[in-house]
C-alpha cells in the first residue's frame, strides 16, 4: 500500500528498484534536477548566492495567502451565509453544489500548489545553504 506512504518513500522505492535493476542512479530525472541546480548555484558567487539564499528564504517563508484563503473563506461565507443561501438554493440545490465543488476543488488545489511551492522553495534554500558553507569551510 504505496498509496498512502510519503513522497520519500516512493522516491526510496524508486532508488532501490533502479539499484536492483542494475541502471545508474545518476540517470534518475529527480537526482538529475537536483544536479542541475546545484551546478547553477555553484557558478554564482558567494554574495549573489546569500542574495538568491534570502530571497528564496522569503519566498519559503512569505507564502501565506493560500493559508489565508483557507482560513479566511469559510469566515466570508459564513458572513454572507443568509444571502448565500437565499442565491444557492432559490433554483434547488443544485447551484448549492455547484458552488460547494468549485469550493472544494480550488480549496485542494491550493493546498497542494502551497506545499509543493513550500517544498521546493526548501530544496533550493537547502541546496544554497549547502555551497555556501561548503565555500566558507574551504577558505578557513
Amino acid at each position: 500500500m504505496t498509496l498512502f506512504r510519503g513522497d520519500a518513500h516512493k522516491f526510496f522505492l524508486k532508488l532501490k528498484e533502479t539499484t536492483i535493476n542494475q541502471h545508474s542512479l545518476d540517470e534518475l530525472s529527480e537526482l538529475i534536477e537536483i544536479a542541475e541546480i546545484q551546478s547553477f548555484y555553484q557558478n554564482l558567487n558567494s554574495s549573489t548566492l546569500k542574495r538568491v539564499y534570502y530571497r528564496v528564504l522569503k519566498e519559503e517563508n512569505g507564502m501565506g495567502m493560500i493559508p489565508i484563503f483557507i482560513s479566511a473563506g469559510p469566515w466570508v461565507l459564513f458572513l454572507f451565509s443568509k444571502q448565500l443561501q437565499e442565491l444557492l438554493f432559490k433554483n434547488g440545490v443544485m447551484p448549492f453544489f455547484i458552488f460547494i465543488t468549485i469550493y472544494l476543488l480550488i480549496l485542494v488545489v491550493s493546498v497542494i500548489l502551497h506545499f509543493r511551492e513550500k517544498a521546493w522553495a526548501a530544496i533550493h534554500a537547502t541546496i544554497i545553504k549547502d555551497i555556501l558553507t561548503e565555500r566558507k569551510a574551504e577558505s578557513n
